[in-house]
């Protein structure tokens, strides 16, 4: 997926393997990287995969080998990166809670976006128009 962070006025965006259970997000990363920094500036995050968009809190939550559901499942999805990294001292685990998710559905050649107000539990689903 796609994490996208921002903090002083600056966006960026890259590539992260990610998993997820119970509708949580986590990713883990170094503390000297500069999505650290901006997410413990600003805790709002993106996440972009396909035609889905979901953004979230983020929150640190300690190192990846202390985590034993993110181990169990990084270790299995990503087992080169989980074997390259969790186990070094700078790398901590961070999780998302989704706030908002979006995704465009086509039904035939009809669009529609889907929303999710996920802290509201609302659903709305719209044909897209143009207008």
């Amino acid at each position: 997926m796609v994490l996208s962070t921002s903090a002083g006025g600056l966006v960026s965006s890259r590539m992260m393997s990610i998993v997820q259970q119970d509708g949580i997000f986590y990713f883990q990363t170094d503390k000297t990287m500069r999505k650290y920094h901006q997410i413990m500036e600003n805790h709002n995050v993106a996440l972009c995969m396909d035609n889905i968009q979901i953004e979230g809190v983020a929150e640190e939550m300690g190192k990846p080998l202390d985590h034993k559901i993110f181990s169990k499942l990084f270790s299995q999805q990503h087992k080169g990166s989980f074997d390259a990294y969790s186990s070094l001292e700078n790398e901590r685990v961070f999780e998302v809670r989704p706030v908002f998710v979006q995704r465009w559905l086509y039904i035939g050649t009809v669009p529609y976006i889907e929303r999710f107000y996920v802290e509201e539990k609302r659903y709305i689903k719209e044909k897209y128009n143009g207008e």
